[in-house]
């Protein structure tokens, strides 16, 4: 019998299509290679809020599951450092200068739905979320001070001060995945859920490149 290869090494490998994709978009290529203005960067920022909003509100409600309460860590959470760089980057009434746009609308009310209901497909949101921000994270940072002349305020969002070494948190983070014994039809909902949680991302940038133009 052939050794099944890790989980979270199928899970990078079928998903590998959609996050490509997802990378990229239109929007974020003209963001990070300076083609797009500080404004972009605002706007990305402002339903990054909803996002994390709902993410955060859905691991309260899963801190209590045996298997979803392992990747929950204090030191992953970002609606703060979204809280303070809004309110540097648009003043003190920030939340009443930013909305969700239709995308961001169905992405969070899917993290909401199963984040009540389904531990395996908030632990699919959560992954897709903190691993991409713990991947990218720092080079973005860079491009957008590089580019936009950000030095830290504006752009905590991407510092992950709690965590000294990303590579060994990331390396854990996976290595609980291979370790939950979830079938592999579980498994293959799973993988569906973060290809889902990509396409949305995808949809998020195209909403933001037609507000963009419209605007």
């Amino acid at each position: 019998m052939a050794e099944l290869i890790p989980f979270s090494e199928a899970l990078r490998e079928r998903t590998r299509g959609v996050h490509q994709e997802s990378e990229g978009a239109g929007f974020m290529q003209d963001l990070m290679s300076g083609r797009g203005c500080r404004d972009d960067y605002i706007q990305l920022l402002s339903q990054h809020y909803f996002i994390y909003e709902a993410l955060e509100e859905a691991a309260v409600w899963m801190r209590e599951d045996p298997v979803a309460a392992l990747f929950i860590s204090p030191k992953l959470t970002r609606l703060p450092a979204i809280e303070a760089d809004l309110a540097f980057l648009l003043g003190d009434d920030w939340r009443e200068r930013i909305a969700p746009l239709p995308s961001t609308a169905r992405y969070t009310a899917r993290i909401r739905e199963v984040g009540r209901t389904w531990p395996g497909g908030f632990i699919a949101h959560h992954y897709t979320r903190y691993l991409g921000d713990l991947s990218g994270g720092q080079i973005i940072r860079t491009l957008l001070q590089r580019q936009y002349g950000f030095e830290t305020n504006g752009v905590g969002f991407y510092l992950f001060g709690d965590i000294a070494k990303p590579k060994l948190f990331k390396d854990t983070y996976r290595a609980q995945l291979d370790a939950v014994q979830w079938t592999e039809e579980e498994r293959d909902r799973v993988i569906g859920e973060v290809s889902l949680a990509f396409r949305f991302n995808t949809e998020l940038f195209d909403d933001l490149a037609t507000a963009k133009a419209a605007a």
